[in-house]
């Protein structure tokens, strides 16, 4: 048996130059490694570009100054809505972001209905913080003194809050007159004159705006004028007639009084008052004057108290609270005449002798 050994002149073949052998570039772990910085790169890029993104959606106002708008949010507007509205008005610069926002803070649900004052120079966290207090617009309306329900209808529609023709319906109300305890088909007298702070009515409805009024003469009277308790209707309707005759006839302060007095002098020796502003009230809202001899013949006209004796049907005008309190407490006299001096201030006088020759006075004054 023969074993084969290995020749001692046999030689491995050296690679000749045609021959390659591979060599590694790299490790794997490497190449992984790598990437896993370059992703993080990335990610962090992206990161602080919607971090500083986020921050000036919160922090930087759509515009500096800003400007006020007036935003009405309708009952039952969605979230979706709402911010599309917000974005429009360029009061925030991201509906979307605005609507996440208010998620994430938990208050989506709570913003409330109504017209809001609101300012593109404000950030998401204030214009949320309004939305969801409930403090809407409120607008200014001025109601004078010694107006009629018609005038007083005329600055409620000028004013954009309500239309006329649902101010005449909501002061002829009967649900409204029997809730306020007025004995009449009509509100007139009794909407107080003063400077009303409300929110804008609904469809421009003006029940809302005549409630407001009758409620503020109410409350009014109930605490300046009988504390220890209200008079009956009918008592309190006849004051209100008679306060509005004091409105119409006089506008100095020092006066109601003493015109009140005439008035109720005149009404307790059975004297027609004779009043021309309750004449002018009953030929409606479309006479414009002069007025003349026909109109104070005229028995037609049931406000005319030239022809007929006592009070007149019904107010003539929206008193104030001073001729309210002239015409509950008048002056004591024997004054039973007064004519004007054309200067906002009357000659009162106690016989008809006297008061012609006031008259005269006067008409030489106006040059007749």
């Amino acid at each position: 048996m023969t074993v084969d050994r290995p020749n001692p002149d046999f030689k491995a073949e050296q690679p000749g130059p045609d021959l390659q052998v591979a060599t590694p570039v790299g490790k794997p772990g490497g190449r992984l490694r790598k990437a896993f910085l370059f992703l993080l790169v990335v990610l962090l890029l992206v990161g602080g570009a919607a971090a500083w993104d986020a921050y000036r959606f919160l922090h930087v106002p759509p515009e500096q100054p800003g400007e006020t708008r007036l935003v009405d949010i309708v009952p039952g507007m969605s979230m979706v809505r709402i911010s599309g509205l917000l974005e429009r008005e360029n009061i925030v610069s991201s509906g979307q972001r605005f609507r996440f926002y208010a998620q994430l803070m938990g208050l989506g649900a709570s913003v409330q209905a109504g017209e809001f004052e609101l300012n593109t120079g404000w950030t998401p966290r204030q214009v949320l913080g309004v939305l969801t207090s409930g403090r809407v617009h409120l607008h200014r309306l001025r109601i004078p003194e010694g107006l009629t329900w018609w005038q007083t209808g005329r600055i409620v529609e000028e004013s954009g809050l309500a239309s006329f023709e649902n101010f005449a319906q909501a002061v002829s109300d009967p649900e409204l007159l029997r809730r306020f305890d007025i004995p009449a088909d009509h509100a007139e007298g009794f909407l107080f004159p003063e400077t009303y702070f409300l929110p804008r009515p609904r469809n421009q409805d003006a029940r809302p705006i005549v409630e407001m009024m009758l409620e503020m003469f109410r409350r009014a009277t109930d605490q300046h004028l009988w504390p220890k308790g209200r008079p009956d209707p009918e008592t309190v309707r006849d004051l209100v007639i008679l306060a509005s005759l004091v409105e119409k006839e006089t506008g100095l302060a020092e006066e109601r009084e003493r015109v009140a007095g005439v008035f109720a002098n005149r009404l307790r020796i059975g004297m027609r008052l004779q009043c021309d502003p309750t004449t002018i009230y009953g030929l409606g809202p479309d006479f414009s004057g002069p007025l003349f001899r026909r109109h104070l013949d005229d028995p037609s006209n049931l406000y005319n108290t030239y022809m007929h004796a006592g009070l007149p049907p019904g107010p003539i005008a929206s008193p104030g609270l001073a001729s309210l309190r002239a015409a509950l407490q008048p002056e004591e006299h024997n004054l039973i005449y007064f004519v004007s001096n054309n200067d906002g201030s009357h000659t009162f006088s106690r016989t008809l002798e006297e008061h012609n020759r006031a008259v005269r006075q006067f008409r030489r004054g106006q040059g007749r």
